[in-house]
């Protein structure tokens, strides 16, 4: 029998987190440019590969003036001027590779880099939300949003590649975009006991979680495992676990101790972390530390919006006490999409890590470093590491096994 909804169980709702109807996190229409005044930051930004390439990056941003961030007024703007400076904060620390990478980040960019990140409740390094929920124009305005309609606003050495990582990525989002949608509908209907109401949109959750999977196999498309091993993560990773900078970075006229933050990572996007808060995946204690650390590489809001969730009556326990065959199937369905979703990104990641990791320490072990081998030329310090800093296939292997243990609902 349906139950009202009390006063301290109001209706829940997405409008507080600023998560879009139509995008979900991924930050509508981006700005593609800053106030003239900040020009001096896009002109670099928005050349950093051909900078890197040159080995002219970290003299250019020397030069570069110490310009204050006041001016800058919307939160478009501020998350257009974070991705900025971390382009060039990426590109500034790993110019040279791992062997020469160095200690101070230049105060012109640091001091900054770090006031908009303070404003925005960023880390200040490039995350997730930068390098893909903000960092997106359509070419057509009017066109569709798809691969071929997508272009980054600011990149980093990888060429096409690069651009299929970020994008592909995206479309990962978009697809999520009804299961995040349903999260509301599912919350309301369990505390009203509404049983046919939460199936239904449990169903949409499903679908949406199967549509993300199959945005994930763009991946194959659009990225060259060999590029994405050996030239692009070294510009993803950062200066935590990373033997590389085990030391982190100092952010001059910040502080003088240094700093250490995880480069970017997957586990950075709020979108399992909202889903295994709805399902009730429970996660190991090693697993379940690095991803609540991620969650202080997402947007504020989006991450009070994981916490929110886990605040709800239990779904998985609303379930239990139906024991209704429709809804305990739809339930069961959410959690083997998310499960083989899981399954394929470990595939993705094998493809893409493990063996292009092994093919590596196979060349170095031959003493073959031919500069035609992308692979043999990757940095040795992320051969087992995710660029977040996480022991990658065990902990992707963990978080898909505590998933599978969310079947069981005697």
């Amino acid at each position: 029998m349906a139950t009202t909804i009390t006063d301290s169980q109001k209706p829940f709702s997405l409008d507080p987190y600023h998560v879009s109807e139509e995008f979900g996190f991924i930050l509508p229409a981006p700005l593609a440019e800053l106030p003239p005044y900040y020009q001096p930051w896009m002109d670099i930004a928005q050349h950093v590969t051909e900078l890197i390439y040159s080995h002219m990056l970290r003299s250019h941003i020397l030069k570069m003036p110490l310009l204050n961030t006041q001016l800058l007024e919307s939160h478009r703007e501020l998350r257009l001027a974070h991705l900025a400076l971390s382009v060039m904060t990426m590109g500034y620390v790993w110019q040279e590779g791992e062997d020469d990478t160095v200690k101070m980040l230049p105060r012109n960019l640091a001091i900054p880099y770090c006031e908009v990140s303070q404003r925005l409740g960023l880390p200040p390094i490039l995350t997730h939300a930068d390098a893909v929920l903000a960092n997106w124009r359509k070419r057509d305005p009017q066109g569709l949003f798809d691969m071929e309609n997508l272009e980054l606003l600011v990149t980093l050495p990888g060429g096409d590649s690069v651009r299929g990582f970020f994008m592909v990525t995206l479309q990962v989002e978009l697809a999520a975009v009804p299961a995040i949608k349903s999260i509301p509908l599912v919350i309301n209907g369990v505390q009203r006991g509404d049983a046919e109401t939460v199936t239904r949109a449990l169903e949409e959750f499903s679908q949406a979680i199967q549509g993300m999977t199959d945005a994930l196999k763009l991946m194959h498309v659009y990225v060259k495992p060999e590029v994405f091993y050996g030239i692009m993560r070294i510009y993803l990773s950062g200066w935590k676990d990373n033997s590389s900078m085990p030391a982190g970075l100092v952010y001059e006229g910040v502080q003088a101790e240094p700093m250490e933050y995880s480069g970017g990572s997957a586990a950075q996007s709020s979108l399992l972390h909202c889903f295994d808060e709805l399902l009730g995946v429970k996660h190991e204690a090693m697993s379940g530390a690095f991803l609540t650390r991620m969650r202080n590489y997402m947007p504020p809001s989006h991450k009070r919006l994981i916490q929110d969730i886990s605040l709800q009556p239990s779904l998985r326990g609303f379930v239990q006490q139906q024991a209704c065959e429709p809804l305990t199937a739809a339930f069961q369905l959410c959690v083997t999409k998310l499960l083989a979703l899981r399954s394929y990104h470990i595939n993705v990641v094998s493809r893409f890590i493990t063996v292009p990791a092994a093919r590596a320490r196979q060349l170095r072990n031959q003493g073959n470093i031919s500069q035609e081998e992308t692979v043999s030329r990757a940095p040795t310090a992320l051969e087992e590491k995710g660029t977040g800093g996480s022991g990658i296939m065990n902990f992707l292997k963990t978080v898909r096994d505590c998933t599978r243990d969310v079947f069981n609902l005697k």
